[in-house]
């Protein structure tokens, strides 16, 4: 099957050619025709499956053969950063059909995105900034002929479900619905029961993780953690690390102590303002920072293919996060690993990770790392270890500096 097999609009067509699109993914070519058909839907896929061209296109059909000039499509996300992935991807796909779209979220001016909003064929937004437009009266929804929610289990543990709810009330009661999920909690599958209307359901491998991606717990005193982790960057060939966190605070600290360390490193956490959020999304994703240091939150939009390491520093709180986290890693064909360091608290969640993942996960102890304990931030077996890590410290360092000078004159 390929792209072909659809019969977009010729202008629909040339924006996939465009994105370098050839055959379609599994979730792709399971909800499309539905879409196209006018069914509202409910997708169950995970990140880096291929849902945000399997939404649009099928949006982009619709625009490309109908009047233009108020807003007929609105696409709801959970964070910034996915809502700009979301805009980024809307902008190469429909820009041979001339398509309009705007992104509207919080912690930029609100008076630009409204003066945008009065020429938008599609809206994608965050639910408190859009709240904010429907208070003002600054965006008219009454021509709005598709909605999405997309990562909505994210929306729900981000407490956004009341705010989708209020915002329901402000949209068309004719309208196709599509809900996408990566899980199916029991609120959200009460909101599809109120809000879709006999939905179809698509399913595409949520249970488990992708085969390319090889598991490890590494079990670690907590005062140890950023020992161990540097121990292993060391130690690994690790070439794009995404290190996860529970804390805002942890995830900013952990981002300082790796750059003290000599890493090219940099946090992605909920305090940071909308520039600064972006600067290190896009270092990451251009290779300028080898790891980020990210909360579950702060992480959902981050699309990168080339993610060699995902490291969980703290375990996640539930099976279904742990499944998300590392299908950030082994894609595109590609092989990854996904470390976790667990505590003597987490037998209960190391255990209910094994049955989802349908086997015992090896756990690996460093044979490099003191895990005596001290009261240090870095254990070393002998001083002779402690001069070679600060030799190879300072050479990252002098690395950075000479990278960064390069990317000055470029």
């Amino acid at each position: 099957m390929n792209f072909k097999t659809f019969n977009f609009h010729p202008l629909v067509a040339a924006g996939i050619a465009a994105a370098g699109y050839e055959n379609p993914t599994p979730i792709q070519a399971g909800v499309i025709p539905h879409i196209m058909r006018g069914c509202d839907l409910m997708g169950l896929a995970q990140t880096g499956t291929g849902k945000t061209a399997a939404f649009v296109l099928p949006i982009l059909q619709r625009l490309a053969a109908g009047d233009r000039g108020s807003i007929r499509s609105l696409i709801i996300a959970p964070t910034r950063e996915l809502a700009e992935q979301i805009h980024q991807a809307i902008e190469i796909l429909g820009r041979p059909a001339g398509v309009r779209c705007v992104a509207i979220y919080g912690g930029v001016g609100i008076h630009p995105q409204i003066q945008k909003l009065k020429r938008a064929d599609i809206v994608v937004a965050c639910p408190g900034r859009l709240l904010d437009h429907i208070r003002r009266h600054s965006i008219e929804l009454t021509q709005l002929e598709t909605l999405v929610l997309d990562e909505a289990d994210h929306m729900l543990d981000m407490g956004f479900i009341p705010d989708v709810r209020q915002i329901f009330k402000h949209l068309p009661v004719n309208r196709q619905t599509l809900v996408f999920s990566a899980t199916m909690p029991h609120e959200i599958r009460q909101l599809a029961k109120t809000f879709l209307n006999d939905p179809v359901t698509i399913k595409i491998g949520v249970t488990s993780p992708a085969d390319t991606v090889s598991h490890a717990f590494y079990p670690v005193a907590h005062h140890l953690k950023t020992a161990l982790l540097l121990n292993l960057l060391e130690n690994s060939n690790a070439e794009s690390v995404l290190v996860f966190t529970r804390t805002k605070h942890r995830a900013k600290s952990l981002g300082k102590k790796l750059m003290t360390a000599g890493y090219q490193a940099a946090s992605l956490q909920g305090n940071l303002s909308q520039s600064r959020r972006q600067a290190s999304l896009d270092g990451f994703r251009d290779g300028k920072f080898k790891i980020l240091v990210a909360t579950d939150i702060a992480a959902r939009g981050i699309d990168v293919t080339r993610i060699s390491h995902v490291i969980n520093y703290d375990i996640p709180s539930t099976p279904d996060t742990y499944i998300h986290r590392i299908g950030r890693t082994g894609r595109a064909a590609r092989s990854g690993e996904a470390y976790t360091f667990i505590t003597g608290e987490d037998k209960k969640m190391v255990n209910a990770i094994s049955r989802a993942i349908g086997s015992n996960i090896e756990q690996r102890i460093l044979p490099t790392f003191n895990y005596g304990g001290t009261s240090h931030n870095v254990a070393y077996r002998s001083r002779q270890d402690k001069k070679l890590h600060q030799k190879k410290t300072e050479e990252r360092k002098r690395h950075n500096r000479r990278t960064s000078m390069t990317r000055s004159f470029v």
